[in-house]
């Protein structure tokens, strides 16, 4: 499908769309007819709150974990940084990006209520984390889309460092490269890859529309059999 044949003219509208017409299973569902089976992050991310809808592009950002806050007699200038480039990685964000980072531990938060409120003032998306977030009551309040394993209160300064971002990282298998369209809602987050977006989100457009069809076929009383038979889809 070229890119002229898109149902949506840019980023803003599409992602309206997405959070009006779809959920994130369908779009994981055409991602499969693709031949894209892998690309939902593990189940254990999830939103802090269920209503939380993030979509956006992938901000990749690279963690390590690190054992004191500033070591002094290192070969690495990186180690006596504390924290690394994490307030670099965060002040680079741009409008609809999502922060996204792996490549740590689950030992330490990772994402909290300052980080939020700068996040919220570039315009970003929301946040990813395979890990642990925390300042839980903060971040609900500011109302950022943030998915994690959930609250946990200790910090990152003495225990990770961000040592690089807009870069190529996985989460599980799951292979996130700057620029990827970010998707989640409360069952999971997908990672659409910019060589299919198109494709991906247009077919669950199109499912999305048609499944409305459906719903309303059943509810004047048609059969599953007979529903499947007349539309191709269930």
């Amino acid at each position: 499908m070229s890119i002229t044949n898109k149902i949506w003219k840019d980023d803003k509208e599409l992602y309206a769309i997405a959070k009006s017409e779809l959920f994130v299973a369908l779009v994981g569902d055409i991602l499969d007819t693709l031949g894209y089976q892998h690309q939902f992050l593990p189940p254990n991310i999830k939103p802090l709150n269920t209503d939380f809808i993030l979509i956006g592009r992938a901000m990749p950002v690279l963690e390590a974990d690190v054992f004191e806050e500033s070591v002094k007699d290192t070969k690495n200038p990186m180690m006596k940084k504390p924290f690394g480039i994490m307030f670099e990685a965060l002040d680079d964000l741009k409008e609809d990006e999502v922060y996204i980072c792996s490549g740590s531990s689950p030992r330490y938060a990772l994402w909290g209520g300052l980080m939020s409120t700068r996040a919220m003032k570039l315009k970003a998306a929301g946040a990813v984390l395979h890990g642990y977030s925390r300042d839980t009551n903060e971040v609900l309040n500011l109302n950022f889309p943030t998915f994690s394993y959930g609250g946990y209160a200790q910090d990152q300064g003495p225990r990770g460092k961000v040592i690089d971002y807009r870069v190529p990282i996985e989460i599980e298998g799951t292979r996130i490269n700057p620029g990827d369209i970010i998707y989640g809602d409360r069952d999971g987050v997908v990672v659409v890859p910019k060589e299919v977006e198109v494709k991906a989100f247009t077919g669950a457009i199109e499912k999305a529309r048609g499944e409305q069809l459906v719903k309303k076929a059943l509810e004047n009383g048609m059969s599953t059999v007979d529903a499947y038979n007349k539309f191709g889809i269930m």
